[in-house]
């Protein structure tokens, strides 16, 4: 049989446009010579829908596309993943379920077994999860049919979280070969992890599987795509872009397939992962056009690259806002980067607009020259200045921040953290650093001197960033083992780390978790990023605490 695997780019809630591009990705794989177009978890509404399938009009409008998307894909079968109606009259009303469609009609569902509620998943807050496994029969093949986390939980998880194993129930009946639609979140080193699962799964079956992934943007959660056909033996025979669309076809009598060049990892991986997102999240929120504030530093420098390629260097409007701190070298920098980049940028001093902040504020609260006041207006000023020119351009305002910056509230509430998406905000102070040098390893794009001097906010005379906090290489590194191992001081400690600056590192975490919840959006690129997937408590015990910024 051959099979087609359509790595749809679905919008979460247009059900029309989804049912369109899979009827033309259908289209597309009959035209191959597929028997069998298999679609990823979800493909009729988009992951995750969140709480959209708590309302029933937009249950119903799944069930009507259905129906309709039935009779168009007749001829040759489609599995495809949607929302469906618990047939039982007891449990949560609807189902994560793989249906297929065949000769204008739904001729099987399977429902998913395993519902993940944990990191960025809750999927027990919406859906009843199956409670048996039955094969899908097609021209004399028996096909076990799985969703995403069906294969990927292991002994412990089949112990603990989940009442039985779809692969083994599945493997006792004697399938052919398996399936799974997956929507699965891309972090660092994903595609080689959901390989391995893969690769499990079709040895504990002792058959083929076929895995179909999502790809594109959906807010935070980026897809990888990756789709692929794992032999029995491990090997893969079939395997599809990363980070795009694509339709490949998996031929399992001769264990041969389309195979697309394995895409690289590090900054090139995540390079193209924050271009997707930022490219999807405009596209799907209806922005033409991209806004930040380009200050002569490494975080705005590398932001500006990641939009002009995103969006198209004629869609970015970049901002100069020198204040009397700027120094003449960072607002060369900043020029000369917009010209490399062939981005507008235009100069608006803040020195007039700080002026009358300091006379307004003169009689309530003295001189607040050189104060952290004055150095959190210049940043509010600029964050108004940046949302302004959004307002007029109907243009995404981007944030600048990173993720040390976020994670330590070394950034300012209404000033540097204002926009509407965070593209690095998952990124560490290091590996925006690593980013940058990515990005001029062909040539110099972004000048040597943002990437050499030493950072700072340049919001005081002759600030830098280590007067505020531990030298980036140290503080990165706690911040890791802190916030994506889940460590605890003393835990941390023992991997070498000062336990004073330690304790310190995780104070700032704590105390400043009230500011990353009224940050914008981060794209995900790690295990653990702030957003769904991070959720603590503001108000909570805490050891020392700093005044807001």
């Amino acid at each position: 049989m051959k099979v087609a695997l359509a790595q749809i780019n679905p919008t979460v809630g247009d059900i029309e446009g989804n049912c369109q591009k899979i009827a033309d990705f259908h289209q597309r794989a009959v035209a191959a010579g597929a028997e069998l177009t298999v679609f990823p978890e979800l493909a009729l509404v988009g992951y995750p829908p969140l709480d959209l399938v708590s309302r029933d009009d937009f249950v119903e409008r799944c069930h009507q596309a259905l129906g309709q998307l039935a009779t168009q894909l007749a001829g040759v079968p489609a599995l495809v993943g949607c929302v469906l109606r618990n047939p039982e009259a007891s449990g949560r009303p609807i189902q994560n379920a793989a249906v297929l469609l065949a000769d204008g009609q739904l001729r099987f569902v399977q429902a998913k077994s395993r519902l993940p509620s944990y990191d960025v998943f809750d999927e027990e807050r919406y859906f009843e999860a199956a409670q048996e496994q039955k094969p899908l029969e097609i021209g004399g093949q028996k096909i076990g049919v799985t969703i995403c986390e069906d294969i990927w939980a292991g002994p412990e998880d089949d112990r603990r979280r989940y009442p039985f194993d779809p692969v083994a129930e599945l493997a006792t009946q004697g399938v052919d070969f398996l399936v799974n639609l997956s929507a699965s979140p891309f972090h660092a080193g994903k595609g080689k992890e959901r390989e391995e699962v893969a690769r499990s799964a079709a040895a504990k079956a002792s058959v083929p599987l076929l895995l179909v992934n999502q790809v594109g943007g959906n807010d935070s959660l980026l897809f990888d795509g990756r789709s692929l056909a794992i032999a029995a033996d491990g090997r893969v025979f079939a395997r599809a872009e990363a980070f795009s669309e694509d339709l490949i076809i998996a031929d399992l009598e001769t264990g041969k397939g389309d195979m697309r060049p394995e895409a690289s990892e590090g900054e090139a991986e995540l390079f193209r992962a924050i271009v997707m997102g930022l490219r999807d999240y405009m596209e799907k929120c209806g922005f033409t056009r991209a806004v930040l504030g380009l200050s002569g530093g490494i975080d705005s420098a590398v932001t500006a690259v990641l939009a002009a390629e995103a969006a198209g260097a004629y869609r970015v409007q970049t901002l100069a806002m020198p204040s009397p701190y700027s120094s003449p070298h960072s607002r060369r920098d900043a020029e000369e980067l917009a010209r490399r980049l062939e981005i507008d940028c235009a100069a608006i001093p803040i020195t007039p607009m700080l002026d009358a902040y300091r006379q307004s504020l003169s009689a309530a609260m003295g001189d607040i020259k050189a104060s952290l006041t004055e150095e959190n207006l210049q940043a509010r000023i600029r964050g108004a200045l940046v949302m302004a020119f959004g307002n007029q351009q109907g243009a995404l305002a981007l944030a600048t921040g990173n993720k040390s910056e976020l994670a330590t509230g070394y950034c300012t509430m209404y000033g540097d953290m204002a926009g509407g998406l965070a593209p690095i905000g998952d990124l560490l102070k290091g590996q925006v650093y690593q980013m940058a040098n990515f990005i001029n390893r062909q040539e110099e794009i972004i000048p040597r001197r943002i990437i050499e001097r030493p950072p700072s906010a340049e919001l005081r005379p002759d600030q830098c960033d280590q007067d505020s906090l531990p030298p980036y290489e140290q503080l990165d590194a706690i911040l890791a083992l802190h916030l994506t191992e889940r460590l605890g001081q003393d835990a941390i400690v023992a991997h070498g780390y000062p336990t004073e600056v330690v304790s310190e590192v995780i104070q700032m975490v704590a105390r400043t978790e009230f500011k990353r919840r009224q940050a914008p959006p981060v794209l995900r690129v790690t295990r653990q990023a702030f957003g769904e997937g991070r959720r603590i408590p503001i108000a909570r015990g805490l050891m020392r605490k700093s005044p807001a910024k």
